[in-house]
């Protein structure tokens, strides 16, 4: 009896210990309202193809995904006060973000545009759009662009919280143009009924040292162990396809780039 049930107690310990390690979470930090990157469903689920990128990325970690949603401008302080362990939110490769955080290979990479409206005659250069008001989200890549071009140009940076804020206003006329991610804007305004009477304007917007270097997952300085495992993850789901299944899904370009 004393044997069979410290056999039973061996297994039940063994059980738990398979258990945990299948259940291992990875928190990920995620500001859900860019869509078609992570956004939220009619039901509040946390969707979107960063979201599917992540989970892929996750089942070849042998870990699972708990997505944590954060404000935009707080997700940096939140990763580095252990909120979460990683951010994967669209953010933006750059040298500066490079101080604070350290960032996985590229996972997409995609150009920033301008908005503006249809038959306005402005072609979304900083000369044309002196004087006027340009709409950006706050602690963004756009943001500090539009600043460096825009502004001493004469235009009037706005910063909002959120894209969609952004979106109301540029509908209700209080902004005459906004800046951002081409997919994110094209996606989740310009192909919705509200986005018809706008369009992208055909000035190119080009700064490496600020737009960056694509987008990547933002983990803190000294988790090198992780960062070399989600790296590892990426370059497989990128090598088995399944990084082309998800993006299929949404979109009819490659997002990666070169």
């Amino acid at each position: 009896m004393q044997l069979k049930h410290l056999l039973t107690i061996v297994g039940l310990a063994c059980v738990v210990s398979v258990q945990a390690t299948e259940l291992k979470e990875l928190r990920i930090g995620t500001d859900a309202t860019y869509e078609p990157f992570e956004y939220k469903s009619p039901d509040g689920k946390v969707i979107g193809f960063e979201v599917d990128l992540a989970n892929a990325i996750c089942a070849e970690m042998k870990r699972s995904c708990v997505f944590v949603e954060s404000p935009w401008d707080g997700i940096i302080p939140s990763l580095l006060a252990k909120k979460f362990d990683v951010i994967i939110s669209g953010m933006t490769i750059t040298d500066e973000r490079r101080k604070t955080v350290s960032f996985s290979n590229k996972m997409t990479d995609i150009p920033y545009r301008i908005i503006v409206k249809r038959g306005s005659g402005q072609d979304g250069s900083p000369a044309s759009l002196k004087g006027k008001k340009i709409g950006v989200q706050k602690a963004t890549t756009e943001a500090n662009f539009a600043e460096k071009y825009y502004a001493k140009a004469g235009a009037m940076i706005m910063r909002y919280e959120s894209t969609q804020d952004s979106y109301l206003d540029l509908s209700a006329g209080r902004v005459d143009a906004l800046i951002g991610n081409l997919v994110e804007m094209k996606m989740g305004f310009l192909a919705k009924p509200e986005g018809k009477p706008f369009e992208f304007a055909p000035y190119e917007l080009k700064d490496q040292t600020i737009l960056g270097y694509g987008a990547g997952a933002a983990m803190r300085q000294s988790d090198t162990k992780l960062m070399s495992e989600f790296n590892a993850a990426l370059k497989t789901v990128r090598a088995n396809g399944t990084y082309k299944k998800i993006a299929d899904k949404y979109f009819d370009f490659d997002v990666y780039g070169k």
